[in-house]
């Protein structure tokens, strides 16, 4: 007999559905993976609200209609490599990891990269890998990825990260002062250049360059 899914759990389901996510795969990575081993044991009562929460560091782990809407919004397919920047307790890189076939995570933080990455593999994510770097100046090394989502807001979009786009790639970024109204962009690399399409207004904790000195 299989045991039913507590309230707030399923609470949590419908409320994505209502908000408009309707990509049957999106709903089903976001349903698999526990958001409460994510966030810090102080806010799991709250973990399965559509509201966002502190992490170490002075980060917060994404609202879960927002990280829905973001992942929908790649149009994520099974053969894709998917770059992440801004790793943070490694929540969104677990709803990546599900429906694409391999993610890169950089996170600047090394207290934040680590424990996400022991939670990963602690959980069995293995198409995940976790570094320590600056994701607004990536070396060329990583290569190019099909699929990049932004989760810190840039004044304007790194054209580093528009070299690591593929021809057929989408990013999704937020765009915007870090004290202001903040856009969520969707850019398409074609053959001719980039399809820029403003999507709906968010706020996110600003990127910042180079990787932390001590955490």
């Amino acid at each position: 007999m299989s045991i039913p899914a507590p309230p707030e759990k399923m609470m949590f389901q419908l409320s994505l559905r209502r908000r408009g996510i309707s990509d049957q795969a999106v709903l089903h990575a976001m349903e698999a993976v526990p958001r409460d081993r994510f966030v810090d044991p102080i806010h799991r009562d709250g973990a399965w609200r559509d509201t966002a929460l502190p992490i170490a560091c002075g980060q917060t782990i994404s609202q879960p209609f927002v990280a829905a809407y973001m992942t929908e919004q790649l149009g994520l397919r099974a053969d894709h490599r998917a770059l992440e920047i801004g790793t943070g307790s490694g929540y969104q890189a677990a709803i990546l990891s599900r429906l694409a076939k391999w993610v890169l995570s950089v996170e600047r933080f090394k207290t934040l990269a680590d424990s996400a990455r022991q939670r990963l593999e602690d959980m069995r994510y293995d198409n995940v890998e976790v570094m320590v770097g600056d994701g607004l100046a990536l070396p060329e090394a990583v290569g190019e990825f099909d699929r990049i989502i932004v989760t810190a807001s840039v004044a304007e979009v790194p054209q580093s990260l528009l070299d690591r786009l593929a021809v057929g790639g989408v990013m999704i970024v937020p765009v915007g002062p870090p004290a202001g109204r903040q856009t969520l962009l969707r850019l398409v690399r074609g053959q001719d250049g980039l399809v820029r399409k403003p999507l709906v207004d968010v706020r996110f904790v600003p990127a910042i360059p180079g990787t932390a000195r001590e955490l």
